[in-house]
C-alpha cells in the first residue's frame, strides 16, 4: 500500500489540477470543460478532484489566482513605463486568457467565490493606475470616474479583441484624456 506523501504531494496534485484546468478553460471554455475530463487529464478520478476543490468555480478561482500571480510578478518589468504602455501590457496579458475574462463576468452573479475574486482583482488592477490618475490632477469624483472609464475601456478591448494598433490608439486616447491640458476650458 502506498504511503501518504503528505502536504507536498497534495500541493503538487492541486497544482496539476489547476494547470490542466487552465488549459481546458482557455481552449475549450469553462462550460465545456467537465470535471470528469479534467480528472482524466490529471490521472485521477472525478471524486478525487473534490478532495482539492469545492466545485468548478473554486477551480476557476485557483486558475485565476495563479494567472494573476504570474502577471503581478511580470508587471514589475513594466511598472516604471508610461501609463499607456502599462495599459497595453495589461490588455495583452489578459488577451492570452480572453475566454476566462468572459467566464468571470458571466459567473460573477452566480458564484460568491468568483464575485469575491473579481472584486479583489478590480481593486488590485485599479490600484496600479491610481497614482497616474492622481498625478494627472484628477481628484474625487473625477478621479473615480476616470478609473472606471479606464476599467471599461480595458474590458471593452478584451471583449471586442481589436488589432494591436487599435488597442494602442484607444489607450493613447484614454491616457490623453487624463492630461491636465485636455481639461482646460476653451476660451470664450
Amino acid at each position: 500500500m502506498p504511503r501518504n506523501r503528505g502536504l507536498h504531494d497534495r500541493e503538487s496534485k492541486r497544482d496539476d489540477i489547476v494547470a490542466a484546468a487552465r488549459d481546458m478553460f482557455v481552449s475549450d471554455g469553462f462550460d465545456r470543460a467537465s470535471i470528469s475530463r479534467l480528472a482524466k487529464a490529471v490521472g485521477i478520478t472525478s471524486n478525487t478532484v473534490y478532495w482539492y476543490f469545492d466545485d468548478k468555480d473554486d477551480i476557476l478561482v485557483a486558475v485565476l489566482t495563479a494567472i494573476a500571480a504570474e502577471d503581478t510578478a511580470d508587471y514589475l518589468n513594466v511598472a516604471d513605463r508610461p501609463l499607456a504602455d502599462r495599459l497595453v501590457w495589461l490588455v495583452e496579458r489578459l488577451q492570452r486568457v480572453g475566454p476566462l475574462v468572459s467566464t468571470v463576468h458571466d459567473r460573477v452573479s452566480k458564484s460568491p467565490a468568483i464575485e469575491n475574486w473579481h472584486n479583489g482583482f478590480h481593486f488590485f488592477a485599479e490600484s496600479l493606475f491610481t497614482a497616474d490618475i492622481e498625478a494627472s490632477g484628477l481628484v474625487g469624483d473625477e478621479a473615480d470616474a476616470m478609473l472606471r472609464i479606464g476599467t471599461f475601456v480595458v474590458e471593452g478591448l478584451l471583449t471586442h479583441a481589436p488589432s494591436p494598433d487599435v488597442v494602442r490608439a484607444v489607450i493613447d486616447q484614454l491616457v490623453e484624456s487624463m492630461l491636465p491640458a485636455s481639461r482646460v476650458p476653451a476660451a470664450e
